[in-house]
């Protein structure tokens, strides 16, 4: 009879001790993908205002661009009246 008492007392220990070491590896686990999520979310939020300012740049050269070509027409014409 002590035997099985002693048994039920061990076991009933065990699972208790595997349960607390699972609730704190869960918890340990959840800290650390929390963190990781910090990271990649602060990462995301820089790509994404890189690529919006890389997209401002990419809508204002082909303005640049006639702009320089205006440019150099004019200087062509001046060119051609002083000569």
């Amino acid at each position: 009879m002590v035997e099985i008492i002693v048994a039920v007392v061990t076991g009933a220990a065990t699972v208790l001790t595997v349960l607390l070491t699972n609730n704190r590896s869960n918890r340990d686990m959840n800290s650390k993908l929390e963190k990781s999520q910090a990271v990649t979310d602060t990462k995301l939020d820089e790509l994404t205002r890189e690529v919006r300012l890389h997209n401002s740049f990419a809508q204002r050269i082909p303005v640049v661009e006639e702009q320089i070509k205006a440019v150099n027409r004019r200087i062509n014409d001046l060119e051609k009246r002083i000569n």
